[in-house]
């Protein structure tokens, strides 16, 4: 992936081939590392074009990873210079001394655009200028990534589809996040998409998907035949699917309080790696056949209800310090009173041959005692025990982050003189296996995905609309009858009741193993 010499056709095609996506540039347009591309950010004053955007798209260019002929725009209401967005995006770039001069070139390619999003007028405009970068024929491709709020998602991209579409060439559309806030307004918006653009023509992207561990899952499950024998209801007891984070809302809380965690991270990460986990092999590596397992998968799942869930919010730890010390309610940018959980801990069932009775846990949660998300396959007793009861069930972990890893948790004999046990692992920790290897941020394989016109690692309209379907009801519930979430407090496991639900749903925690990462 980390590919630094060499002109960027020879690279992309390297990478283009490792995709193995039959469905790149789909309206016609062979590859070309030298045609014309322009990538358009919209909403590049904001928090995530300057966090993230921006950043990726260097360390792409830095790398060679992008067509040789291509240029960047910029397009927000803010009145502001190449050099004001660029002071904004440096502190997030991670440019090292010896990149100082490619770092230059890059933003001798970036343009910077002010206008309205609810003007037809500024964006004839904005088309004007793209076309000053694309020869006389008009063939080009465009890459539009909305990094937008949803309040103008609308008229933005009705905007773009009367005015900025590549006359010959390919034009895709980057979504962002919040995709509605349950089915019905999810439906509105992939409705208002689809009468716009085709769907190969809408990558929405799910940055969780871009992360080495869950890209990972599909080598694993299918590329090992240890593992594919015992992926099913007979030998799994639970899983446990857990994204925590040790921070707060960091003065965010305005922002996270319209959504909720479970919107936030459960809804689409969380249920985005349960597919992954559970879905039956698809019949090949076609994006479409593996959105179609995904798909298969959720539409097994029932929609949850209220005892199904344990919802929590957190409250200040006395004896922390700074944030550490407030509560979500103290927060002044989060309505006084407000009952948005910060902490879900839900079980899903899955009601077909392989997964009946196995349940799903999805856990989610702010102001936690660390920062990880992993997956853990949790394997059932061994059967006709002749260790005394001391034997402790298998795992299987896939460490998602920090520090990406898969291990086996298993009993052996304790060394030495004794006949005693103890729980080790078998360990492939990726920073001690692969030293020398530097992984890409989930947003460089993704954006790079959408330059190649591969949509296996994004989201379809369909699975977007099931998994609405597993959670609104549940969303509209604890809205309507005003459910009180439980406190937590601040830097804790999250709320005992969880726990409880987690022993119940057949999961055991021993505390008696604690994993070390190694470096």
């Amino acid at each position: 992936m980390a590919v630094r010499n060499g002109n960027a056709e020879e690279s992309l095609s390297l990478i283009r081939k490792s995709l193995r996506s039959p469905n790149m540039d789909l309206q016609g347009t062979h590859f070309d590392g030298n045609l014309p591309h322009v990538f358009i950010t919209l909403g590049a004053s904001g928090d995530l074009a300057k966090k993230k955007t921006y950043p990726t798209l260097w360390w792409l260019f830095r790398d060679c990873l992008l067509p040789n002929n291509i240029c960047f725009y910029g397009y927000a209401r803010t009145k502001m210079s190449v050099n004001d967005l660029r002071q904004k995006c440096h502190q997030y770039m991670k440019v090292k001394p010896e990149e100082k001069e490619r770092y230059e070139e890059f933003w001798k390619l970036n343009h910077y655009f002010a206008g309205n999003y609810d003007s037809r007028k500024d964006f004839e405009l904005l088309n004007q200028e793209l076309s000053r970068h694309e020869p006389n024929t008009g063939v080009a491709n465009r890459l539009f990534y909305l990094a937008l709020p949803p309040s103008v998602f609308e008229v933005v991209t009705v905007n773009l589809k009367n005015t900025c579409f590549a006359k010959r060439g390919w034009t895709r559309i980057v979504v962002e996040k919040p995709f509605g806030k349950d089915a019905q307004t999810s439906e509105a918006l992939s409705n208002h998409l689809a009468s716009l653009f085709k769907e190969e023509q809408i990558y929405r992207i799910d940055h969780y998907l871009g992360k080495e561990m869950v890209q990972n899952l599909m080598t694993l499950r299918f590329g090992n035949r240890i593992f594919s024998p015992t992926w099913n209801r007979d030998f799994i007891s639970s899983i446990l699917i857990t994204c925590k984070e040790p921070f707060g809302t960091q003065g965010r809380g305005g922002y996270f309080d319209e959504f909720g965690i479970i919107r936030d991270v459960m809804q689409n990460h969380l249920m985005q790696i349960l597919s992954l986990v559970a879905m039956e092999k698809p019949a090949s590596c076609h994006p479409d056949d593996i959105r179609n397992e995904k798909v298969k998968v959720l539409k097994c799942i029932r929609p949850l209800t209220l005892d199904d869930v344990v919802l929590g919010q957190y409250i200040g730890n006395p004896d922390g310090e700074g944030e550490a010390n407030t509560g979500y309610l103290d927060d002044p940018t989060v309505p006084k009173g407000s009952n948005t959980p910060t902490y879900c801990l839900a079980v899903l069932n899955i009601n077909n041959e392989r997964w009946d009775g196995v349940p799903f846990i999805l856990r989610c949660g702010k102001a936690l005692n660390e920062r990880k998300a992993e997956v853990r396959i949790q394997y059932q007793d061994v059967p006709g025990d002749i260790f005394d009861g001391k034997t402790k069930r298998n795992e299987l972990v896939i460490r998602v982050q920090p520090g990406e890893a898969v291990y086996i948790k298993m009993m052996t004999k304790t060394p030495g003189m004794t006949f005693d046990m103890e729980e080790t692992e078998l360990d492939l920790t990726y920073g001690n296996r692969y030293k020398s290897v530097s992984l890409p941020d989930a947003y460089e394989r993704l954006i790079l995905d959408v330059f190649c016109g591969s949509q296996m690692h994004f989201v379809r309209s369909d699975e977007l609309s099931e998994a609405w379907r597993i959670f609104t009801p549940l969303l509209h519930m604890t809205e309507k009858q005003n459910i009180k979430p439980i406190p937590y407090v601040y830097g804790s496991r999250g709320p005992q009741e969880a726990d409880e639900l987690i022993r119940k749903s057949n999961f055991k925690y021993y505390g008696s193993y604690k994993w070390i990462k190694h470096h």
